[in-house]
């Protein structure tokens, strides 16, 4: 076992999904991402569910593979090495897996909880809004009043995953605008064939050929109580819940893409003649290689470290914040130089350095602007440094 909980149990089931990536994955990838791709996303899936690898970081006890926090960190590194791979082995929606195993209902984990995992249906959450700053969610304007039995959602939400396939979508919306300011949004699990819930567009997106990123409307949406989840005035608190492993679990993908990439330019390097040698032989390549591993391992180990803290029970809020934008600049900067040495054809759909480059730029976006988590980096260490430099 070394440092981060890596037992040889854990690094031969990585290896397996090394090979099922490689083989089964990678082949298909492109057409993988295309927006009509559902047909081969099901085949995909049942051949993972055939090779034993799927829904591996799911609770054993709901069919998948019960593996512990730290585990499957180090699986879905190997995952990240092609975006399809998160579906095609059943992973893409363990957070809400989580969320709903921490705070549903017996009733509405009996309803969503089983199908999830066995990737029949698709989860999505509706949190940010065209009409104001989603990196402040306090500002959001969607609301939910009591009716009777029911509340009444009315909303407008953007940039929703999944939002052309889900089955389900987690609304956050303002319940009671007197309460304090974090305790005035609740949480609702909403089944998306209710009557006033329109997926108004798609909207493509940078480097995401899928278009799957919906623009919502929910106009008079009305659900039972019982489609609350968690307590009224939970919102913030379990949007949080969701938030702090996902990001964990994206830094380990977005290694699993810089990896790729620096093999792709390591074996680019080794062949590639030029000004009489090997490019590998130049001082400049030289650099470019250096400095990606070390860019790599130290992402590598900030993130593992993070997962450590987690597994053990630790909140570790800044620790997360820190990854997330410095794993994001290193992905960038990783493919970058990648796409470089290749030269021309590094920025040809010929080979997968372009889209994941495009890819890349989402990553200083997703789950928080580098520049929020920088600013509550800076401010915790500021109030209380021995409390959040581990060096002390």
């Amino acid at each position: 076992m070394d440092g981060f909980g890596l037992t040889e149990e854990i690094r031969m089931l990585c290896e397996s999904v090394r090979r099922f990536v490689e083989e089964e994955v990678v082949p298909v990838e492109q057409e993988a991402l295309l927006l009509d791709n559902a047909e081969l996303l099901r085949e995909l899936m049942a051949r993972a569910k055939q090779a034993g690898l799927w829904a591996l970081g799911h609770p054993e006890e709901l069919g998948g593979g019960g593996l512990s926090f730290i585990g499957y960190v180090y699986v879905n590194e190997v995952i990240g090495r092609s975006p399809p791979a998160a579906v095609a082995l059943g992973t893409h929606t363990l957070q809400d897996t989580l969320l709903l195993q921490r705070y549903a209902t017996e009733e509405q984990r009996e309803r969503w909880l089983r199908p999830l995992v066995d990737g029949e249906i698709f989860a999505s959450v509706g949190m940010t809004e065209p009409e104001v700053a989603g990196s402040d969610p306090k500002l959001m304007r969607s609301t939910a009043a009591l009716d009777g039995e029911d509340w009444v959602i009315d909303g407008h939400k953007w940039f929703v995953s999944w939002a052309d396939r889900s089955s389900v979508m987690t609304v956050l919306a303002k319940t009671d605008p007197t309460a304090p300011l974090h305790q005035q949004f609740s949480a609702f699990l909403v089944p998306t064939d209710t009557p006033g819930f329109t997926v108004e567009r798609l909207i493509p997106m940078m480097g995401d050929t899928t278009s799957m990123y919906g623009e919502i409307r929910l106009d008079g949406v009305r659900v039972p109580t019982s489609a609350l989840l968690g307590e009224q005035g939970d919102g913030f608190r379990i949007a949080q819940t969701r938030l702090q492993p996902v990001r964990v679990f994206d830094c380990m993908r977005w290694l699993g893409q810089a990896e790729r990439a620096f093999e792709l330019m390591c074996d680019w390097a080794n062949i590639r003649h030029a000004h009489g040698s090997l490019l590998r032989d130049k001082g400049e390549i030289q650099r470019y290689v250096a400095e990606s591993a070390a860019q790599i391992q130290a992402a590598r180990l900030m993130t593992l470290d993070t997962a450590r803290i987690m597994d053990e029970g630790g909140e570790a809020r800044v620790e997360t914040s820190l990854i997330k934008f410095h794993v994001a600049g290193m992905l960038h900067d990783v493919i970058d130089r990648a796409i470089q040495v290749h030269g021309a054809a590094g920025i040809s759909a010929d080979l997968p350095l372009e889209r994941m480059y495009r890819d890349a730029r989402g990553a200083r976006l997703y789950d928080g602007p580098d520049e929020v988590h920088r600013m509550f980096v800076a401010r915790e260490l500021l109030d209380d440094l021995k409390g959040h430099a581990p060096w002390l």
